[in-house]
């Protein structure tokens, strides 16, 4: 039995909405994206194992959609999540096993911006050159926009939230136009959660201390 004999059943239409089908592999990447968040917002460090199940589930829905960056997005979040995996359980320093909620420094802003620019251009570039995908720089741009947001998450920053709603706002409309209805209903739900998700890290920072020699 091949890999494409086992992936089958899971491209198989489960519903229709809007005249299109819904197949489960959009259904189990809906639910296990929506639990994700949930565990993400919670700082529940079963997160990142859920994680690593929906990123696989997207690499197959995201690659039958011809959303090329998007679906190698999803092997750069699966190697993230492993060391976000490792951060949060070992990253709180001396004494500590966790890692607290902190800002963003000046000096990180600078580099994900940088690496944000650079890898939107790099990848419109690549995608619209040498593959059919119809939106280049959009799946360029929340390429970068998702990268730089789950290396905030991993490190536990704040400000990673309003990078994951920047996102969110491009991939609703994203996803509806290339007929992943209940994806782009997904990603609805998931802006809630990182409103909700900002909301608790926010009162978390303003519970912890400040480490000496902090900047912002």
């Amino acid at each position: 039995m091949s890999l494409a004999d086992v992936l089958e059943p899971l491209q198989q239409p489960l519903f229709t909405v809007l005249d299109t089908p819904v197949s489960w592999t959009e259904v189990l990447g809906f639910g296990s994206g929506a639990l994700c968040v949930w565990l993400v917002a919670r700082q529940h460090i079963a997160n990142w194992p859920i994680g690593i199940a929906n990123n696989l589930f997207f690499v197959l829905l995201f690659t039958q959609a011809g959303l090329y960056a998007d679906a190698g997005l999803q092997i750069v979040f699966i190697a993230l999540a492993v060391y976000g995996w490792w951060t949060w359980t070992h990253g709180g320093g001396p004494g500590s096993d966790d890692l607290p909620v902190r800002r963003t420094t000046r000096t990180e802003w600078t580099w994900l911006l940088t690496a944000g620019a650079v890898g939107t251009l790099a990848l419109t570039l690549l995608l619209d050159r040498v593959t059919d995908s119809t939106v280049p720089f959009w799946d360029a741009l929340t390429t970068a926009l998702s990268l730089t947001a789950t290396y905030g998450q991993c490190r536990k920053r704040l400000e990673s939230w309003w990078l994951w709603i920047a996102a969110d706002v491009v991939y609703v409309p994203l996803y509806a136009y290339k007929g992943l209805y209940l994806t782009s209903l997904l990603y609805v739900g998931f802006m809630t959660l990182c409103v909700l998700g900002l909301r608790g890290w926010t009162r978390d920072l303003a519970g912890s201390p400040r480490p000496a020699g902090a900047t912002a």
